[in-house]
């Protein structure tokens, strides 16, 4: 059977490239990155699964007024199994990044252009990749007449690129019934170049927006003065070894091993040097371990800023700019076991478990108790300029997912004709 499906793939790969040349020809952007969103990509994604695919095809829309068609798409397409009771999800997103400076792309961000085995375009890899190795693996399934043991269940969704309020975050949340309380999730929307990571955590992600509201003098009177400045540099350099010492548990399943706490961005206070600035604004990222709950770490940060409050005489505000508490499934989920014979068996890869400091959809699907897995083959192009998606991949990764599709988790016999 692996490789009645293996020859299939093989034969339908001028068609898995021509469905990248349809998806990459239409930047599906956010409004909060200056695009109109994913709706044109979306109606003719779902135009060609329609015309081409036997899925049952279904539509999930998320109200958003700042885009022209007044809603934000999700798509589930969805190959019914033996045991309908059950799903085995395939989750990849329909929306991309800007392209950013067009003078270091070699050719038109939004028209694919296939060259040496690679295809080149804004969204190829991400997570175009991801999402045309899924529709072919569950097509193959369905042309060879083989009836997956679980339901197999494709979903597209908006928006994983500025948060997923209106995608996966919205579907738990508007649309719930959908998934049951025991299916299995798969993500190709991370991995690494040989296909072997399988990433099962993610640390806890925590954005905060510190504000330090001191008093405006002139330079050569500070001690008429708050200096918000030198308040808020002392609070930041607080944070950062206080936070560092107090969680300092490292755990081997992540690199780095540890929670990191960083500093990043710095608005700007007073545009000219003899002026004692009166406010500070700065902000901290934060990849905790799934060990220490957030909660916890904010309590330390505000009791570290009415210490600075006090030594100063200014006043400090926190703003939770994004915070995804996670989870991790365990690595003897029968999703983790059963992927990791498939790739032993199909490409004889021996499958590694590993934690990761970056957010993906999984940390909202890991949250609901789900098993979830992100997992592909990644050259880890995305997001830079002259994107590409090796075509080679592509197939493999498809490939891998027919056979886990196709195969029982749960100890289901493996097809049925």
């Amino acid at each position: 059977m692996k490789e009645v499906i293996r020859n299939w793939l093989q034969g339908a790969v001028p068609r898995m490239v021509e469905l990248q040349r349809l998806l990459t020809a239409y930047p599906a952007i956010a409004p909060e990155s200056g695009g109109t969103g994913e709706g044109k990509k979306a109606e003719a994604l779902l135009k060609w699964l329609q015309a081409h695919t036997p899925f049952i095809v279904e539509t999930y829309p998320v109200a958003d007024p700042r885009v022209p068609e007044g809603f934000r798409p999700n798509v589930l397409a969805t190959l019914p199994g033996k045991n309908r009771r059950r799903a085995l999800w395939v989750l990849t997103h329909l929306d991309v990044v800007p392209p950013g400076d067009l003078s270091q792309w070699s050719t038109d961000p939004f028209v694919l252009v296939e060259k040496e085995g690679r295809l080149y375009g804004r969204g190829t890899e991400d997570n175009q990749q991801g999402m045309v190795s899924s529709i072919f693996a569950a097509l193959a399934l369905a042309e060879q007449n083989l009836i997956p043991p679980l339901d197999v269940k494709l979903l597209f969704v908006s928006d994983e690129e500025v948060g997923s309020t209106y995608g996966i975050k919205a579907l738990l949340k508007e649309y719930p019934t959908i998934f049951g309380s025991a299916d299995f999730f798969l993500v190709p929307d991370g991995g690494s170049p040989d296909g072997s990571i399988l990433e099962i955590a993610e640390k806890s992600l925590l954005w905060v927006k510190f504000v330090v509201e001191g008093k405006q003098v002139h330079a050569s009177l500070p001690h008429l003065g708050k200096n918000a400045f030198l308040a808020g540099s002392d609070l930041l350099l607080r944070l950062v070894k206080e936070l560092s010492a107090r969680y300092a548990e490292k755990d081997p399943l992540f690199d780095p091993p540890l929670s990191t706490f960083s500093p990043t961005k710095k608005e700007a206070n007073v545009p000219n040097v003899n002026t004692i600035p009166g406010l500070d604004i700065f902000y901290f990222d934060c990849r905790v371990l799934p060990r220490y709950p957030l909660d916890e770490v904010l309590a330390t940060m505000d009791a570290l800023s009415r210490e600075v409050e006090r030594e100063y005489g200014v006043t400090v505000k926190r703003e939770i700019i994004q915070k995804n508490e996670s989870a991790a499934t365990p690595s003897n989920s029968p999703l983790v076991r059963r992927l990791k014979e498939v790739l032993q068996e199909v490409r004889g890869i021996e499958g590694k478990e590993v934690g990761i400091g970056g957010n993906t959809v999984g940390v909202f699907l890991r949250q609901k108790g789900w098993d979830t897995i992100v997992w592909s083959t990644l050259e880890e192009r995305a997001h830079m300029p002259n994107e590409y998606c090796i075509i080679e991949n592509m197939v493999k990764d498809s490939e891998v997912m027919a056979q886990l599709m196709g195969t029982s988790i749960l100890g289901y016999p493996p097809y049925e004709s």
